[in-house]
Parts: structure tokens; sequence; C-alpha cells
């Protein structure tokens, strides 16, 4: 038993041994206990090979993300954090330590250290925090149809409109912009899109506009306008080098994955785009932890789902890495499973058939090992215990290892509504952000040209009724002129009247003289 041990440990030991800076995960954990001092480590150069974690509800997921944001905050290196739970405000907070902690950290051979972080809290809802907002222009018309889920012609038709606005000075900040747009193309300017740009069916744009409203009940109209956030703000150090720790409060988008998804998309494809290349670097210079992913995935079309998968392969370039934690691996679809190199795997339930069928298909996931039966180990960790491996400095596969994982130095627990109160007054962010802009745009712009438009035909109508009445006057009076020059009129004007006057004399008993 204690050559096996030995054996392990010297097996440890050499696959995660590395030149580069590395943060201890844990320590190795062999027939259920602790191995002191045989440190789980991954190299910080591989990070940007982004990472998954995952584990049934109860087994230390979001502490494993509390932890790894800890230790990479230390390192220089900024941390975007999606809280989907509400959970993660505590890392602002220094921890508070007790014997279950103090145990854990004696086991590993590293002491507990208490410590808060630099933290930014950040909202695309209604939560408190720095205002994160895009303009439709930044997603363009490819991306924007594939958030709505259009097919070819109706992407075809978002094309043109956003031609249109390009060509016509309109810019479309909003969703009410590009709304008022597409209504204005199928209507009042249709003449000038069919003269420039060609037909549009009327039909094809009804079902955009239903998409763009099942969006907008979604609350996108919130996350759509200006002023847009830049992405360069995440990337930052405190006075004391390390790096900030921007937490997404995200709480109350569980039951709108839609607008989850577009905002995660969106996010990507901007750091992808405003990021320059930076090749493999010694250590990546954001880690996004993006909890509860399966709500990125869950309602995404094939198309979003694809253009997911392209910028996780191309934003490694960027120094960007991705971690995904849900509860299911399969949760992820293959494609992006794929991609990620470091794999964190907490506790797995074996409730029923089913569950037994997936636990055996995630250990395929690993590395074969001659120390555990991989299977077997995924049902047995404890809370707070996971089955790791990672890339080596060379993106090789480390040995998998059962790990007793370090804990928070931060609070586990949530910050009170005075204490977000107090860091959101503190925040360097908040006024750069959260003051809502409305220019001049495509709304504004179209309403001003409908409304003079309308002006002008209410002043051509009053013109047009005007002239008739003059006419109708000039008819009547030519007219009277010409019965009364008229000798032949004039005469039987007077013979009517005189009759009409006896008539009336006769009636009253008034003779009268006959002629």
């Amino acid at each position: 038993m204690a050559n096996d041990r030995n054996a392990f440990k010297q097996y440890i030991e050499n696959g995660y041994t590395f030149k580069g800076n590395s943060i201890v995960l844990g320590t190795a954990i062999l027939d259920g206990e602790p191995l002191e001092h045989t440190h789980i480590k991954v190299p910080l150069k591989s990070l940007n090979r982004h990472g998954l974690i995952a584990g049934a509800t109860g087994t230390g997921k979001t502490k494993t993300i509390q932890g790894l944001a800890e230790a990479l905050s230390d390192k220089g290196i900024s941390v975007l954090l999606m809280d989907v739970k509400g959970d993660l405000s505590g890392i602002a907070a220094p921890g508070a330590s007790n014997p279950k902690v103090e145990e854990r950290q004696a086991k590993i051979g590293i002491p507990y250290k208490p410590k808060g972080f630099p933290v930014e809290l950040l909202s695309i809802s209604g939560e408190k925090g720095v205002r994160l907002r895009a303009t439709v222009s930044e997603f363009g018309p490819v991306l924007f149809s594939k958030i709505l889920g259009l097919n070819d012609t109706q992407q075809g038709i978002v094309s043109v409109l956003f031609k249109y606005c390009d060509d016509n000075q309109l810019p479309l900040l909003d969703l009410k912009d590009f709304k008022k747009a597409l209504n204005y193309i199928t209507n009042e300017g249709k003449a000038d899109i069919e003269e420039h740009y060609g037909r549009i069916a009327v039909t094809s744009a009804g079902t955009i506009l239903r998409s763009v409203v099942e969006l907008e009940e979604q609350g996108a109209d919130m996350f759509f306008g200006e002023p847009s956030f830049d992405v360069e703000d995440l990337v930052r150090l405190d006075e004391n080098g390390c790096g900030y720790i921007s937490v997404l409060r995200v709480v109350d988008l569980q039951s709108k994955p839609k607008l989850f998804s577009t905002f995660m998309l969106c996010l990507l494809a901007e750091m992808y785009a405003t990021f320059p290349e930076e090749g493999d670097m010694e250590q990546p210079k954001l880690v996004m932890f993006i909890d509860e992913a399966h709500l990125i995935f869950n309602e995404a079309s094939k198309a979003l789902l694809d253009q997911i998968e392209t910028i996780i392969k191309l934003i490694r370039s960027k120094g960007i890495g991705v971690f995904f934690c849900t509860q299911n691996p399969t949760d992820i679809p293959d494609a992006v499973l794929s991609q990620l190199g470091m794999k964190v795997q907490h506790a797995l339930r074996a409730f029923t058939a089913k569950d037994r069928k997936m636990i055996k298909l995630t250990a395929e996931n690993y590395p074969l090992s001659d120390f555990y039966q991989t299977d077997e180990l995924l049902t047995a960790l404890g809370i707070g215990e996971a089955a790791i491996t990672v890339l080596d400095e060379k993106g090789r596969p480390t040995p998998l290892s059962a790990t007793l994982l370090q804990a928070p130095r931060s609070r586990m627990d949530i910050l009170s509504p005075d204490e977000i109160n107090d860091l959101i007054a503190c925040s360097s962010l908040v006024n750069k952000y959260n003051r809502s802009i409305d220019r001049q745009s495509a709304y504004e712009i179209l309403t001003a040209k409908l409304q003079a438009a309308q002006n002008r035909q209410q002043e051509e109508d009053s013109k047009e009724q005007s002239a008739k009445s003059k006419t109708t006057k000039t008819e009547e009076k030519g007219l009277l002129e010409t019965i009364t020059k008229n000798p032949m009129a004039r005469q039987v004007s007077n013979t009517i009247v005189r009759e009409v006057t006896r008539g009336l004399l006769g009636i009253l008993g008034i003779k009268t003289r006959k002629r």
C-alpha cells in the first residue's frame, strides 16, 4: 500500500511540475486520503485553452470558481464571473476562519489567510452595478440575424436594412430604432427601397418584427443602447497589482435564456474584435467563468451554436480563457466541449440507469489511470473534491487526480445591501456607464421625416380645399351676375316674385288689383 502511495505521489509530482508560473488548486487524494504537499496545479500559460467545471448540485462548483478567481487575481490576471445564482459577491470581502477550513488547509499544506479582492459589480438588467450595453449596429446584420434565428431570406432583409440605414445616416442604436426602420422600409419608404435595393416581402418583415418583439419581451431593450461598454474596462489592475474581478450579476436572467445567450455572444464577439492577437502568452490577460452554462445553449439555434464554437476556437489567441460551469458535461455541445483543455469534475450522482450511462460517457473524457476506476471515482467524490486534469505547458493532458480543493480566502457568502451600495459608490465605472444616452438615431430621424411629410400633406390638402372653396364662390357670383344682367332672366325673376307675393296676399284675404 505504501509503495502504491509513493508511486502515485511520484506520478503526480512528475505530471504537475511546470517550468513557468502556476496556481495551486489543491492536493491529490488516493483511496480517500489526501497526500499533503502533493499539489495539483495548473500552469498559467494553458489557462487560455479554456476549461470545464461540472458536478451535481451542492458539490462545490461555485466555491471552486471563487477559489480560481482569487488565485488568478493574485497573479495579476483579470477575471469576469457570470453570477447567475447571486452568491459570488462575497469575493470582495475577507473570509472568516473556522475549524473545517483550517483542517482542510492543513491537509493541503497551505495556511489559510483571509483576503478580500478588488471587485466591480456589473449588470445588464435591473440589478445594481455598472450597466453593460451594446448598440444594434455593433452586432452587425449577420450576428443580429443569428440572434433572432432568421432564415437566409430574412437575413437578407436585415442586411438591406442595415445598408439602407448606413447609406442614409440612420444610426441603429436600440431596438426601437430597428423596429422603426423596418416599419419604414415596408411602408412609406417602400418605393425608395425597391428602386435602390430590391423588393422586400411584407410577410418576411413581419416575421423579423415578431422575433424582435420576442427578444424585447425578455428585457433586451435594457441591453441595447448607449453608452456601449468598452471591453477593455474588464482588464484592469488595482494599486497592488491584483487583477480586478468583475462580477456580472444576472440573477434575474435564469428565465430569459435568449437574452443571456445574446449577451454572451455579443461579449465574446466584441472581445475577439477588440483585443489584439497575442499568440502564446505566459499568462492570459482575462479569464471568464460562465456559471449555469446550459442557459447559453438550451435555446440557442444551430447558427448561434456555430458562432459560439467559432469564437471559442479563435479567442484563445487573444489571451482570453473561457470556463463553462454546469451540472452535467453533456449540457455543453461536443464541438465546444472538445475545446476545453482543463477539466474539474465534481461528484456526479447515479440515481437512474440514464445517470449511470451518462457517468460512463463522462469518464471517457479523462485520461486513463492505473490508480483510479474513473466512473467509480466520479460518484465517490465528496464536497469540495474533484477529479482534475489540465494541460501542461506543451498542451499535453496531465494525469487524472482526485483532488482536495483549497477553500476560498474571501467570504463564502454574499455581501449585504449596504456593502453592495458602498462597493458601487466606490466604482470608477458607474459614472461612465450608468448615465443613459438617447441621442438622435433612426427612430427620431424617421419620426421627424414622417411628421414633416404629414405636415406637408396637410398644407397641400388645406390649399386644395381653399382653392375649391374659392372656385365655388366665384361660380356662384358669376351666375348671379349673369341673371342680373340678362333682361329675359330679370323679367322671369320679377314675374315669379310678383306671383308669389300675390299668392301670399290672397291667403291673407287681401284683394289685389288684376292687371
